[in-house]
């Protein structure tokens, strides 16, 4: 007899692990000559960037560049000024993670760990400090599950509900985000730009039918230098970016997640209608890498049996990684930062910026607890009209609900700026800054599948008698009765007048239309 198997291959993807590795960045550099001597190093800001990945044998190889934007007190003529020079440097390094393998799916970032910059002399400055890299590694698995069987006739099966956590597609899509600033007349006119700094927030990623729609805002945040004064100046704006991505395998029963990541900021100066240096022209190109995931739900074969025939099934046991919950909470971390007392009690807070670091993360009954630190870098004026700076890392920690949750499973947790602000509070900095943590949970379930069937040659036991008693004992199921007796469910329950064939209780007397010899 011929039997056809139908089956159906179903791809995921399967989370092996993460690992975190530790770069040093060590670099000296000359101070052009365009720019004045050093007197004094207020801030380094390192913005770091993973530009490639490979999964290789127990480890992922990363390389990646760090960019310097090192603000200082220079001396031009007989004034001092603040000055800001830029610089970059590439990195390599492996993240070392059992059981990765050539051509696994890898998803990696990095993030400044702590960094500084000290004047070796006038013209020559030194930047040394650690880069934390951590990646996330995945398997490409698939199953190949028998969904039905033709060609058998009187084939009973078990079939349940199952559903698997699957990855319907990975997009990269770019936007460009755009300001056009105009000075106002009380401000004074542009110099050059010492500092451009961008803070993408408010992300929000919806699947649609066809298409993902992504929205978000772009902070721009610039601090020039003045026109014949040499004073500083702090500039904001904040641009709404939106961009529909077309993607035919999605629709809007599924989730998704992205990356957004600034790869390239260019700014020009112009003057206006007086020819003053008044107008700024930003453009930031946004890299925006999507993961989009769909929960498939399907009714499984589990077991079968053919009263007739004497038939073999296998089943196969698989390992999946599945989403048990996700949560994302805001919150608002504050700190009132002492400043150095030899620069002077602080007048004004000029200029301010922040990033957040997640640094540890445990799952406890029904939660997430993260704990993490915003690295605040602020420039004030202070009552004696000097530029002082401090760098600071705020502690946070934070409860995220998740019900149901528990140890054993696993989490990841990315935190993100919306906002931050300083101002001056009793002699001291008080900074304000409000958070988006987001956490998923999964855990590990091993799922029996039948992957074939075939019939055997050997003749099937015959029956003994026409009608079996049968008590029922604990743990038993009409499926397990009617497999071990070679009938079906349908005929014990109209014999035996069982109004919810899922419901049987031990001790029960079952008739049974006939037995296997066994």
């Amino acid at each position: 007899m011929s039997i056809e198997l139908v089956k159906e291959n179903i791809e995921y993807e399967q989370f092996l692990g993460e690992n975190t590795a530790d770069t040093v960045v060590k670099e000296e550099y000359i101070i052009p000559d365009t720019e004045p001597d050093v007197l004094k190093i207020l801030t380094v800001d390192a913005k770091p960037t993973v530009l490639s990945k490979e999964v290789m044998q127990d480890k992922v190889y990363l390389e990646g560049q760090v960019e310097f934007d090192v603000l200082y007190l220079g001396k031009v003529d007989d004034r001092t000024e603040v000055c800001g020079v830029s610089y970059s440097a590439k990195f390599t390094n492996y993240v070392e993670l059992e059981g990765a393998m050539h051509k696994m799916l890898s998803n990696a970032e990095a993030n400044v760990e702590h960094m500084n910059c000290t004047a070796i002399n006038e013209r020559k400055i030194a930047v040394e400090g650690i880069i934390q890299l951590r990646s996330e590694v995945y398997s490409k698995s698939g199953l190949d599950i028998v969904k039905d069987v033709e060609g058998l006739d009187n084939v009973q099966f078990l079939k349940n509900s199952t559903s698997i956590d699957r990855t319907v597609s990975n997009t990269t899509a770019s936007v460009i985000a755009k300001s056009n600033m105009q000075i106002p007349m009380d401000k004074p006119q542009i110099l050059n730009i010492l500092k451009c700094d961008i803070n993408i927030h408010k992300k929000q990623v919806k699947v649609l039918e066809g298409k993902i729609q992504i929205e978000a805002f772009s902070k721009f945040d610039i601090l020039y230098k003045a026109k014949d004064t040499g004073n500083i100046v702090h500039l904001s704006d904040d641009v709404l970016i939106n961009q529909d991505v077309e993607d035919e395998s999605v629709n809007s029963t599924m989730n998704a997640y992205a990356d957004f990541d600034l790869d390239a900021v260019e700014y020009n100066v112009k003057e206006d209608d007086l020819g003053e240096n008044r107008i700024l022209d930003i453009e930031a190109l946004i890299k925006i890498n999507i993961k989009t995931e769909s929960k498939l739900d399907m009714e499984v074969i589990e077991d079968a049996y053919s009263p007739d025939l004497n038939i073999k099934i296998e089943k196969q046991n698989y390992r999946l990684n599945l989403i048990y919950g996700q949560s994302t909470v805001e919150t608002i971390v504050k700190e009132n930062i002492d400043t150095n007392k030899e620069s002077g009690t602080p007048a004004e807070v000029i200029f301010i910026n922040g990033k957040v670091a997640i640094t540890d993360k445990k799952l406890v009954e029904d939660k997430a607890l993260i704990e993490g630190i915003v690295k605040a870098s602020v420039i004030y004026r202070t009552e004696s009209d000097k530029i002082g700076a401090l760098e600071e890392d705020v502690p946070f920690n934070i409860s995220v609900d998740i019900p149901g949750s528990k140890i054993e499973m696993t989490s990841s947790a990315r935190g993100s700026l919306e906002n931050i602000e300083a101002t001056v509070e009793a002699d001291t900095i008080a900074v304000k800054a409000i958070l988006s943590v987001g956490v998923k949970v999964n855990y590990n379930a091993h799922k029996d599948f039948l992957v074939n069937i075939e019939t055997l040659d050997e003749e099937r036991p015959r029956k003994k008698a026409s009608i079996t008693i049968y008590t029922t004992q604990s743990g038993d199921t009409l499926w397990k009765i009617a497999k071990t007796y070679y009938t079906t469910i349908e005929d014990i329950t109209r014999l035996n007048n069982i109004e919810n064939p899922d419901y049987i209780l031990p001790g029960q007397k079952l008739i049974i239309p006939g037995r296997a010899v066994v």
